[in-house]
């Protein structure tokens, strides 16, 4: 399967790679209309003892839905606002164990689309948590798309 990494910024709470309390996922498009990642949370982001906040899975679905509709071409991002966001937790998330995150395109209206997101046990590909969310096209003129590199959106080297 090919990947294509997509960018990161310097400080979002989900991809920021300076982020110093920040999830720093990197994710990939394995095909048009779908990203992947893997994350393993780490206990400092428990809810319950041994479960992921449900807070943290609900921005990792936001994240992920979200970023279905940017592409893979660092110079010229989709960048959307969340104007609404279902979760749906099926199961615990656990800490500490490896997930499998996954975002999908669903309908694209204009400025205005809707994505799915899941998250899944990594080992047995159980599904634990999915969501929809409707985005909504950033404006223009609240975002300068001249500051991508000011603001470290890059593709960064996998360490």
């Amino acid at each position: 399967m090919s990947k294509t990494k997509q960018p990161n910024s310097r400080h979002c709470f989900i991809c920021g790679v300076e982020n110093p309390v920040g999830l720093h996922l990197h994710f990939y498009e394995t095909e048009p209309g779908v990203i992947e990642t893997q994350y393993l949370a780490p206990d400092h982001f428990e809810g319950f003892p041994g479960v992921l906040h449900g807070g943290i899975v609900a921005a990792i679905i936001d994240e992920v839905s979200g970023r279905a509709y940017m592409g893979s071409d660092p110079t010229n991002p989709r960048f959307m606002f969340t104007g609404k966001l279902e979760v749906k937790y099926r199961k615990n998330v656990p800490i500490g164990k490896m997930l499998k995150i996954v975002g999908k395109v669903l309908k694209n209206k204009g400025r205005i689309a809707e994505a799915w997101g899941g998250i899944y046990d990594a080992e047995t590909n159980e599904l634990l948590a999915e969501g929809t969310g409707m985005h909504i096209n950033v404006p223009p003129d609240q975002f300068d798309m001249s500051k991508l590199e000011e603001l470290g959106w890059k593709v960064y080297p996998d360490q």
